[in-house]
């Protein structure tokens, strides 16, 4: 491999330090996943929804929008882009031990439903694929407003068979409007897999809306983040949306409410694995001459004492009060 292959991520614009911050993101937020499957074995848990294998793009994503500018609408398994967006590992963990302090939901929505006006994430929902046409709402207001903000949704490929993302899609196609769409194409509906629910191209499905269709190696981050930035670069043009397919697989199973060896075989998740994008780009780090075991092994320390101080504190941190029931739902006295 030739030195310019080495440092790809130089010619997209991204510094050594850029680099090796994606990194740490990526392996933050697979320890966090990992750590959710133990504390929902182990009963301190109700729930857990799992990403692990769908980190790299999720973080090289977030690396190519601008935080505090642009609207982020994830879906359930984005705890890579939401990290990477600014939200805490204290905040996540709060989030699904269901406490008050909980910047999502104050504790009443499932784990995954990630929502923090400070940062930009928009309120999500347990109907899949409804934060597509909410997105194209928010670029129909940057373009409304003429200001330069896109709106970025992610959603699995599943939810792209949904009424809502053709409705989204046409919407946003006909005006023209600053959004990016990313599928993370991770071969299963749950229980479905890929060839039982598309026929085609995800991708190629924005040539029928009038916009681009990008389909990407989603565990390459560096083409992730190349085919992002230029997608926001086009939309902020005045361009139009794009749709991007990010191809990848779901290692874990779905949730812990899945028993995913009913669908698939250990083979096939064990030929996945070594795939998998995580250790590839440590070893892109390595080969690059940035990254070593030594420092890989004091990053795991950090993000393992991370955590723990994490989990100790939304353990014993409040549930909400009986009270906070209808806070949200009605308006309150003084509220218009």
């Amino acid at each position: 491999m030739s030195i310019g292959q080495l440092m790809k991520h130089r010619q997209l614009g991204l510094s050594d330090q850029q680099a090796i911050e994606m990194y740490t993101y990526m392996l933050k937020a697979r320890r966090f996943d990992e750590r959710g499957f133990v504390l929902q074995r182990a009963g301190k848990i109700a729930f857990h929804v799992s990403g692990i294998g769908q980190e790299t793009a999720q973080v090289a994503a977030a690396y190519a929008l601008e935080n505090g500018k642009d609207y982020f609408l994830p879906y359930y398994r984005d705890y890579g882009f939401v990290l990477t967006a600014g939200m805490s590992m204290r905040e996540l963990m709060l989030s699904v031990f269901a406490k008050a302090e909980d910047p999502n939901s104050g504790g009443r929505q499932m784990p995954g439903h990630f929502s923090h006006k400070k940062l930009n994430i928009v309120t999500g929902s347990s109907p899949v694929t409804t934060q597509v046409p909410h997105a194209v709402g928010f670029a129909l207001a940057a373009k409304m407003k003429k200001q330069d903000f896109v709106a970025f949704a992610t959603f699995g490929e599943g939810s792209s068979n949904q009424g809502d993302f053709h409705e989204g899609c046409n919407f946003a196609g006909v005006h023209k409007l600053p959004v990016i769409l990313m599928c993370e194409n991770n071969q299963y509906a749950i229980s479905v897999p890929l060839h039982k629910q598309i026929s085609g191209s995800i991708a190629e499905r924005a040539i029928g809306y009038g916009f681009p269709g990008v389909k990407v190696d989603g565990r390459d981050p560096l083409e992730v983040y190349r085919v992002v930035k230029e997608a926001r670069e086009r939309a902020i043009r005045g361009e139009g949306p794009t749709l991007i397919e990010a191809v990848m697989y779901r290692i874990s199973p779905h949730s812990t409410a899945d028993n995913d060896m009913l669908y698939r075989t250990k083979e096939e998740v064990e030929l996945e694995k070594s795939k998998d994008g995580l250790p590839l780009y440590k070893k892109y780090l390595i080969d690059c001459g940035l990254w070593s075991e030594e420092q890989d092994q004091e990053l795991s320390e950090q993000i393992k004492q991370e955590i723990t101080e994490a989990t100790n504190y939304a353990d014993q941190a409040p549930f909400p009060t009986p009270e906070d029931t209808m806070r949200h739902v009605y308006a309150e006295k003084g509220e218009v």
